[in-house]
């Protein structure tokens, strides 16, 4: 039996339907190419074809197109004059804006839980942390780590915790996603997993200790530390970038 090819599927194949129970066809078509882009099934860098994307995915251009224009809104794909709808490339610039725009961020949703949080989020948390240090453990050194459930990661319930809405949309819905582009393709050392655990029980201690100066302090040098070890993704060092976007 010859292989089926993807651009001949139905909806049903791709786990799309149109009843109001699972929002609207834009929104599973957003989510869709969301993991699309993340999984790397549509290439960084790819052009991208309305028409065989609806023939894809079996629907009209309509629904596309305001898919389309979320993956816009949350900088996953770009549009030009002279070269269409692309998905987004990683660059050295990208990771500095993203990681300088997350370091302030989490340092304000930190300083935030800290204050507000309860026990039993704090417990979650903890819980988080264990979860992760085992995941770990059982991962070959340099294969990347990615969460079955984000919404279970130490970043994202400190977001939450915050009770801050304007945090937890910058955070969960528009940097997040961008930022997992590079955690799925990073390489990181043994070494560089360990010390992010620690790094986190830290951060963990200052907020059970309700300090709220030394959280913020400790989820800062978190996410440098983690910005240098995602750096590493290429050949020229993102500290570079850093220099020109000094310079200008």
């Amino acid at each position: 039996m010859s292989e089926r090819d993807p651009a001949s599927a139905t909806p049903a194949v791709f786990g799309l339907v149109s009843n109001d129970a699972s929002g609207t066809l834009a929104e599973q078509l957003f989510e869709k190419l969301t993991e699309a882009i993340m999984s790397g099934e549509l290439p960084l860098g790819s052009k991208i074809s309305e028409p065989a994307l609806a023939k894809r995915y079996g629907v009209s251009r309509g629904p596309l197109r305001e898919a389309l224009h979320r993956l816009q809104e949350r900088k996953l794909i770009t549009r030009s004059a002279n070269q269409g709808a692309r998905v987004i490339q990683r660059t050295p610039e990208m990771l500095y804006n993203l990681f300088t725009v997350r370091e302030a961020l989490e340092g304000m949703a930190v300083r935030e839980a800290v204050a507000r949080c309860s026990q039993e989020e704090i417990r979650g948390f903890r819980e988080s942390i264990l979860s992760h240090e085992a995941a770990l453990k059982e991962l070959p050194e340099l294969e990347p780590y990615v969460l079955s459930e984000p919404n279970q990661d130490f970043h994202y319930l400190i977001a939450h915790a915050s009770r801050n809405p304007l945090l937890i949309e910058l955070l969960c819905s528009e940097l997040y996603p961008l930022l997992r582009l590079f955690r799925a393709r990073s390489n990181e050392t043994l070494e560089r997993r360990e010390k992010s655990v620690m790094e986190h029980k830290r951060i963990l201690s200052a907020i059970e200790e309700r300090d709220v100066d030394l959280a913020e302090m400790l989820m800062r040098r978190h996410i440098i530390a983690t910005r240098q070890s995602r750096a590493e993704l290429f050949p020229a060092n993102v500290e570079a970038a850093r220099a020109r976007h000094r310079a200008s």
